[in-house]
C-alpha cells in the first residue's frame, strides 16, 4: 500500500495514523486497508490474531477502537433482559459444558410453563424489554413444548421481546416434531418468537466440534439452521467459544464464515465472543494436558479487536459477555473495538456452572456507572439494537438485584 493510500485516512486522525506506522508492514498494510474500507481477508485476520510486536498490538486496539467510535459515536448500548434456563437436564454430553445435568441428579431442574411465566412477568415488573430462553435437550421433553413456552409468555405479555432456542435446540425440536427446520422456525415466529441466541455455534470447525461435542451439532447443520431462521424473518446474534484446543486460524476462519452468513443474509445482530471458562468444565478437568486455562488476556483483547476489524460494515456490534470476564474486564474491551455490554440477565447459569464467578445480574444503573467510568455514554437498546433511552444527563431507575450477591460488588473496581 503506498504512502499516498496511507494518508487518506490519517488527515483526520493524525494520532492514529503515527501509532500504525509505527507497527510492521504486514499489520501496518491490513489495517489501513481495512480503514480505507476494503475488506480484510481470512489470512489477514490470522496474521492480526498472530500478532506479537508491542507496536502491532497496540496499531490494532487502535484501529478497533477507532472503527467502533466510527460507527457507534460515544455510546455504548444493553439491554434490561433476563435469562431464563428452564432446565438443565441434556444427554448431548458436550465436553466443554458442566452445565448440563441428568434426570436422576439432585440439582437438575424443570419449569414448568407458570413458573416461565413468573418470571418473564418479574422481569417486567423490573423494565425487562427481553427474556431470553434456553434449556437442556431433556430427553423426555416434547417438542411442542418450545411453542408451549412461547405461547404462554405471550398470552401474558404480549409486548415481550423473546430471544429463546439456540440452533441445537431447533435442531432437537425440529427432529422431536418431525418438521423441517423452516415449519419449525416459521411456526415458533407466528407464535410470537422475535429471535434466536446464535450460541452452540462454538468453533464452526469440524474437527474441533468432534472434541467439543462429538460433533453432534455439526457446523454445516449450525450454518443451515442460522440461515433458515435469518430467511424467515428471525434474526439471531453471533457468537465464538475460544481458548480451549482452537487456534488463531480457527477463529479467523470462524468469524470470516459469519461475515459471508451476513453477507448473504443480514440477519446478525451481533458478534458475541465468549471466552472459555475452563475452571469446572470437563473439556479441560478431564484432559489438563492438552486443554487451556482458556484464552489469555492478550486474546481476549484481540477476539473483540479482531473480530470489530474483520466485520466492519457487516456485523456492528460487538458485545462483551461480562459473566465470562466481568465487569472490570468488560470495562476495558471499551477501548478495543465493544460498543454493547449485553444484557443485565437477572440470573445466569451456564457460565457459573462452568466456575465463572462473576455474578448473576449488573442493574441497569450499575451497567450505566461502568460505562460513564470510561467517559462514554449509556444507552438503553431492545434485542434488535434500536435505542430506546439515552442516559446523557441522568441515570436509569436504581434498584436493587433480584438475586441475594452476599457481599458481591461489580462495582467494587469502580473505587480503588
Amino acid at each position: 500500500m503506498n504512502e499516498l493510500t496511507q494518508n487518506i485516512f490519517c488527515d483526520n486522525n493524525k494520532n492514529l495514523n503515527f501509532e500504525i506506522n509505527k507497527s510492521s508492514d504486514l499489520i501496518k498494510e491490513i489495517l489501513f486497508k481495512s480503514l480505507n474500507g476494503i475488506e480484510i481477508s481470512e489470512d489477514e485476520g490470522t496474521s492480526l490474531f498472530k500478532a506479537k510486536n508491542k507496536d502491532d498490538i497496540n496499531a490494532i486496539y487502535l484501529t478497533a477502537k477507532h472503527i467502533c467510535r466510527l460507527v457507534n459515536k460515544e455510546k455504548v448500548t444493553f439491554v434490561v433482559n433476563r435469562n431464563i434456563n428452564f432446565t438443565n437436564v441434556c444427554h448431548m454430553g458436550c465436553r466443554f459444558c458442566n452445565f448440563a445435568k441428568r434426570m436422576k441428579d439432585k440439582t437438575s431442574e424443570w419449569l414448568d410453563l407458570d413458573e416461565i411465566v413468573y418470571r418473564s412477568q418479574e422481569a417486567w415488573d423490573r423494565g425487562a424489554s427481553e427474556v431470553c430462553i434456553q434449556g437442556g435437550l431433556h430427553p423426555k421433553m416434547d417438542g411442542k413444548y418450545y411453542f408451549d413456552i412461547v405461547k404462554a409468555i405471550k398470552s401474558k405479555l404480549p409486548d415481550m421481546h423473546i430471544h429463546a432456542f439456540s440452533p441445537f435446540e431447533i435442531w432437537y425440536g425440529s427432529s422431536k416434531t418431525r418438521m423441517t427446520y423452516k415449519s419449525f422456525l416459521s411456526e415458533l415466529k407466528k407464535m410470537g418468537l422475535g429471535s434466536i441466541p446464535g450460541t452452540a455455534a462454538e468453533i464452526l470447525d469440524t474437527e474441533i466440534r468432534k472434541k467439543l461435542t462429538k460433533n453432534k451439532l455439526s457446523a454445516e447443520k449450525w450454518v443451515e439452521i442460522i440461515k433458515t431462521a435469518h430467511s424467515v424473518g428471525l434474526p439471531s446474534s453471533a457468537t465464538i467459544m475460544y481458548g480451549h484446543i482452537d487456534s488463531p486460524e480457527n477463529w479467523s476462519s470462524h468469524i470470516s464464515l459469519l461475515r459471508e452468513i451476513q453477507k448473504e443474509t443480514g440477519g446478525f445482530t451481533e458478534l458475541v465472543p465468549l471466552s472459555f471458562v475452563y475452571e469446572d468444565s470437563p473439556l479441560y478437568t478431564q484432559n489438563k494436558h492438552i486443554v487451556r486455562k482458556g484464552p489469555t488476556e492478550e486474546e481476549v483483547n484481540k477476539m473483540h479487536a479482531v473480530s470489530r476489524i474483520m466485520l466492519h460494515g457487516f456485523i456492528d456490534n460487538i458485545q462483551v459477555s461480562w459473566p465470562k470476564l466481568g465487569s472490570k474486564r468488560a470495562q476495558e474491551l471499551l477501548n478495543m473495538g465493544v460498543n454493547d455490554l449485553g444484557g443485565t440477565l437477572m440470573n445466569e447459569s451456564i457460565s457459573r456452572a462452568a466456575g465463572a464467578q462473576n455474578g448473576q445480574e449488573i442493574t441497569a444503573r450499575e451497567i450505566s456507572d461502568i460505562i460513564r467510568d470510561a467517559n462514554l455514554t449509556p444507552a438503553r437498546r431492545n434485542t434488535l439494537y434500536e435505542i430506546k433511552e439515552v442516559y446523557e444527563n441522568h441515570n436509569p431507575i436504581d434498584i436493587p438485584p433480584l438475586v441475594e450477591r452476599n457481599g458481591f460488588d461489580p462495582l467494587s473496581f469502580l473505587n480503588t
